[in-house]
């Protein structure tokens, strides 16, 4: 099997992650990956907003890492993106980033269901318990409702996150799901399967097969990635994500290139 762009890696600029970005191209370049893209978490305002993004005195540093990714292996197609958080009211500095360089394309993700709850931080695992699942559901799937309305992103990220832990709503979530993808169809943005998951809790690719089809039946298109955070993560599992989009129809994904969507064959 031909495996697809990888289009979601980190760096340790994130402080979650290890390896440089010419390690995670040269481990894809060894699997026969087409194609990769560095999305890293993206700076918000206030450096110290949390614990696990890059800051912003970074941002250009990323940039270059990953030009120097490029000129050290030429021979694979390398992008420049970023996984940038949706939250009310930050629009206008997700367009500031957008403006400082020439991206590839951006990642558009739901973390946090409020200021101060990032909702797949192990560290704040205790507010799950203290929470009715389908409620935060709800919160989740209605701000990323809002960032696929945006039309700020190329591509909507794990799509229902909150499965990390296994924190799953025993009521029927399919009108959240409905609500979204129909959102998604509407301000053309794709959505990314993601095979994080399986290594998670979970133990499920991000979104579930329910929402993949869901999405192939809209029209949503689909990206890949494999949301490495090591050298070793790259591309994996993406055959399953390849076998899932096909069982539900898929027959294409998504590429970009400064900021301009086409497609190619899956």
């Amino acid at each position: 099997m031909q495996l697809p762009a990888d289009y979601h890696m980190h760096t340790p600029l994130c402080h979650h992650a290890v390896g440089e970005p010419t390690e995670y191209a040269a481990s894809a370049v060894a699997l026969g990956l087409p194609e990769i893209g560095f999305t890293d978490h993206s700076p918000m305002q206030r450096d110290n907003f949390d614990d696990w993004r890059m800051a912003f005195d970074d941002l250009s540093e990323y940039v270059e890492k990953v030009r120097k990714a490029q000129r050290e292996h030429a021979q694979l197609t390398i992008r420049l993106g970023l996984e940038v958080d949706f939250i009310p009211g930050h629009e206008e500095w997700i367009r500031e980033l957008a403006a400082r360089h020439p991206w590839d394309y951006f990642i558009g993700s739901v973390h946090y269901v409020s200021d101060s709850w990032d909702l797949d931080n192990p560290k704040k695992l205790s507010r799950w318990k203290e929470r009715d699942a389908f409620e935060v559901w709800s919160m989740y799937f209605e701000r990323l409702t809002m960032a696929a309305e945006s039309k700020l992103f190329d591509t909507i990220g794990h799509a229902d996150l909150p499965k990390k832990f296994g924190f799953i709503p025993q009521r029927d979530c399919t009108s959240l799901f409905t609500k979204f993808l129909d959102t998604a169809k509407k301000a053309d943005v794709a959505i990314e399967l993601n095979t994080a998951g399986l290594r998670k809790d979970c133990k499920e690719i991000y979104p579930s097969p329910a929402i993949v089809s869901l999405a192939y039946e809209r029209g949503v298109p689909i990206t890949f990635g494999s949301d490495a955070h090591a050298p070793g993560e790259v591309g994996m599992d993406l055959s399953r994500a390849v076998e899932l989009a096909r069982r539900v129809g898929y027959s294409q994904r998504c590429r970009f290139i400064q900021r301009k969507r086409d497609f190619v064959p899956l």
